[in-house]
């Protein structure tokens, strides 16, 4: 990678994949495990995030800090506690993302408005949403609403355990906490209701949520214009080489699907800790059952790089 350039006070794009190039984010609890933890340290560090965007395998945000000290310290403690975390949720070992990360500043606003433009697109590109605002993970919606994916929470109509849980949520956040693997599963283990869940989840983001959305809105005007900007254009982005595996992710929703029906696990996460043999076991079922090109399938297994069929 390039001597890396940074600029204070101007937003960089940064893109970051896992160690090996594989997935990352196998469910709701990894989005939401990362989110917190994000919000959390870049609250720390009074770092100022104009978007973020977590796809399965890699994960992009643009952030502004006024020193490369800051810039650089926020990404060290946001890394390292967020491999300590999954590592410990998921029982694997070493380091989770890879290191040096790419980044680039974007100066003035047709630059800084193509680039959030990119970011929000990105799971459009994948083939995981038809528009940018359906896909909750690159928190577009939230610009227009604090629960753009589920129902107005009223509290009177509210289950015990939903109330619960939103208490407990407001307080680990009001203590500068973010939200663990642990502290997520018991969050949502007692709520039975789809809908309440959907809530739930809304209710986190909104919480925790750092992203200046006010501030991405002045660059097109308004969130209306904005959304019409991504419908419009894909955006671009020149400086970071951006590594796509396959034409589309969403055979990762479908290779988890696989392996829970077919009773292979009974946590997806079980294959992060499987070894050498049993992967390669569980990647030919997948060849066979999904049709899923082999790099994606390795990918989603973490299988060593040049283990075949």
């Amino acid at each position: 990678m390039k001597d890396r350039i940074f600029l204070p006070n101007v937003p960089h794009h940064c893109y970051q994949r896992s160690v090996d190039h594989g997935v990352l984010f196998y469910s709701e609890t990894d989005y939401l495990l990362f989110f917190t933890l994000y919000c959390t340290i870049a609250t720390r560090h009074e770092v100022h995030v104009f978007k973020l965007a977590l796809m399965p395998d890699h994960f992009h945000h643009c952030i502004q800090a006024r020193t490369q000290q800051q810039f650089t310290d926020f990404a060290r403690d946001f890394s390292a506690l967020l491999t300590r975390e999954y590592n410990r949720a998921y029982g694997r070992s070493g380091p989770l993302l890879e290191t040096p990360f790419s980044s680039a500043p974007k100066r003035g606003d047709k630059a800084i408005r193509t680039n959030l433009i990119y970011l929000d697109n990105n799971p459009v590109e994948r083939k995981l949403v038809s528009r940018a605002e359906d896909y909750r993970w690159n928190f577009l919606a939230y610009g227009a609403s604090d629960h753009p994916f589920s129902e107005r929470i009223v509290l009177r109509r509210a289950s015990m355990p939903l109330r619960r849980a939103l208490n407990r949520v407001k307080y680990l956040h009001e203590n500068g906490q973010y939200l663990s693997v642990c502290v997520l599963n018991g969050l949502f283990e007692s709520i039975t209701l789809e809908q309440e869940k959907e809530q739930l989840i809304d209710f986190i983001i909104r919480t925790y949520s750092v992203i200046d959305h006010p501030l991405s809105h002045r660059y097109f005007n308004g969130y209306e214009q904005e959304v019409l900007a991504a419908h419009a254009n894909t955006g671009s982005e020149y400086d970071i080489n951006e590594v796509f595996i396959g034409k589309s992710d969403t055979c990762y929703a479908l290779l988890t699907k696989t392996l829970l029906k077919e009773g292979c696990v009974q946590d997806i996460h079980e294959i992060l800790h499987l070894t050498l043999p049993e992967k390669q076991r569980l990647a030919t079922l997948l060849q066979r059952k999904t049709w899923t090109p082999w790099r994606q399938i390795a990918a989603f297994l973490h299988l060593p790089v040049g283990v075949n069929a």
